[in-house]
């Protein structure tokens, strides 16, 4: 999926909409679509970050809902719901950046060489336990294969070595990732 420049404009102004309006204590008003892209289910986050940390980041890794509407629920859910942080305020908002990473499905590999670090995304399945990690991650603290799967294991409740098992599964998938910036 390839965005163009106005639905990523528009899918962040939702999200910071979005968040804004439940700050007041409102629903969030309904935008329409700009494109059918925006119509289509996509599995998406919305991560938040303030002063360069993250503050937030809920997201549905299969397509779900139309984008546009699973964006316009996602920001607000990272916002106020990621068990990891305390509700956003109101004070923080002007701090805030809103990226937004828009998921390709995902793919079982049979061999952990298809991991292309800084290309894919990774989420490990053992039982019941699941854990994503999103491609920016791995980028973002510079780590290697290896390390990547291990932080998704501990992600997932599993053991850093769990990614051997032969009972564990891993899906890699791409994103599609933009963000805003917080004003000045």
């Amino acid at each position: 999926m390839n965005l163009s420049t106005a639905d990523k404009q528009l899918l962040l102004q939702v999200a910071r909409d979005s968040i804004a309006a439940r700050l007041k204590g409102k629903a969030a008003t309904p935008v329409k679509a700009s494109s059918p892209v925006l119509e289509e289910p996509r599995g998406a986050f919305v991560s938040l970050h303030r002063r360069g940390q993250l503050r937030g980041c809920i997201g549905y890794i299969e397509a779900v809902k139309p984008l546009l509407q699973t964006v316009r629920e996602m920001a607000p859910a990272a916002a106020f719901q990621d068990p990891r942080f305390g509700p956003l305020q109101a004070d923080e908002l002007a701090d805030l950046s809103i990226e937004i990473s828009v998921l390709t499905p995902m793919r079982l590999i049979k061999s952990t060489d298809e991991i292309e670090v800084g290309q894919h995304g990774l989420y490990i399945v053992r039982g019941l336990n699941r854990g994503l990690l999103l491609p920016q991650v791995a980028t973002e603290y510079h780590w290697d294969r290896r390390t990547f799967l291990e932080h998704t294991c501990n992600k997932a409740g599993l053991p850093p070595e769990a990614w051997q098992d032969p009972n564990t599964r891993i899906f890699i998938f791409r994103a599609e990732i933009f963000a805003d910036h917080p004003a000045k």
